[in-house]
């Protein structure tokens, strides 16, 4: 019988390989390949369903299989974990990737969306621009730290910062001015950089008719509606809207027994980056409701009285990344209520 499901256990240079025929037997046993041999191994074998764990380097290997003709499904680490300790005693490569070729043949296994070249490169302007944040952030607060051991107290603002900081510099002893105008002007080149990045993303979003149709969502601008086109796609990894937000981590952990359920704080599971831009967009639409009298508004402002502002700003982020799946699985079919003012 032939090989019909295979489990990668994924490293930088060598690699394990396990392969099953349809009743389960294992005919294809390799603790070890190197990394020049996989590929080779891989396109020598009839076409098969391959199982990775999603990790570094996993969708290049899913694209290059797929030349292959072979189908490859890609799962997150801790759902396989279950299968990597049943029945087997202790942990190496080959123990690993017996587990997830038995894991990738569950019908209730859940799969992370492969994802093409353009969509990792634009998922690299968006990690390269969250870095940048994060060191201007770690630099401004080194900056007001060493500035409040001379007595210096400075607002969090950065904008506030720099214009109130150079009324302070002549006050500093000498080493100490010098490290503030350095990091002065290393916080300076992370924002030109970051103005490059938003420059750049933007592009992206406007030539794309794609993210054109999300950035008409309430709380989507072009970094939110780039980022959601690069992670999910079209949408058909996923069975409908509720499984994007819950992918996501926008919807409620669930703590049942005994027929009583129990619904608490969302799971906050998938990637926070991505949790984060509809938050921060859902939070704007919240802003900037005012008045507005459409069907959305009159939802958003009840919510907001009946269950407070961060509820309904977590509402609204699930509703968004719901509409988003919507608009992505089904394009121009898709109709969105107009805004009204």
């Amino acid at each position: 019988m032939p090989i019909v499901t295979i489990g990668i256990d994924l490293a930088k240079n060598v690699f394990a390989v396990h392969g099953v025929n349809e009743a389960g037997k294992a005919m294809l046993v390799k603790p070890r390949v190197p990394r020049d041999q996989l590929a080779m191994l891989i396109a020598q074998l009839p076409p098969c369903v391959i199982g990775m764990e999603a990790c570094s380097g996993a969708h290049h290997w899913a694209r290059l299989f797929q030349q292959h003709g072979h189908t490859v499904k890609l799962m997150a680490p801790n759902l396989v974990a279950p299968y990597r300790m049943s029945g087997r005693r202790g942990k190496n490569d080959a123990a690993d990737a017996a587990a997830i070729c038995e894991a990738v043949t569950r019908p209730s296994m859940r799969f992370v969306p492969l994802k093409d070249e353009h969509q990792q490169a634009t998922l690299c302007l968006h990690r390269t621009r969250q870095g940048f944040v994060e060191e201007r952030t770690a630099t401004y607060n080194r900056l007001r730290g060493l500035l409040s051991e001379f007595g210096v107290v400075l607002p969090q603002s950065p904008e506030k910062l720099r214009r109130h900081i150079t009324e302070h510099l002549d006050t500093l002893p000498g080493w100490a001015k010098r490290s503030i105008s350095d990091l002065l002007e290393h916080a300076g080149h992370i924002e030109d950089r970051l103005l490059e990045y938003d420059r750049a993303i933007a592009e992206i979003a406007r030539e794309d008719a794609r993210s054109k149709r999300l950035m008409q969502l309430r709380g989507i601008g072009p970094t939110t509606a780039s980022a959601l086109l690069a992670s999910i796609g079209a949408g058909h990894d996923f069975k409908n809207g509720r499984q994007v937000a819950a992918w996501i981590g926008l919807t409620p952990g669930q703590y049942s027994s005994g027929g009583k359920a129990r619904l608490g704080s969302i799971t906050k599971a998938g990637d926070a980056y991505l949790r984060g831009l509809l938050v921060n967009g859902a939070r704007a639409v919240i802003a900037n409701l005012g008045e507005k009298q459409d069907r959305f508004s009159r939802w958003a402002r009840t919510l907001i009285e009946r269950r407070g502002y961060w509820r309904a700003a977590i509402a609204i982020a699930a509703k968004n990344a719901r509409l988003a799946w919507a608009m992505l699985k089904y394009g121009h079919d898709f109709k969105l209520e107009p805004v009204a003012d």
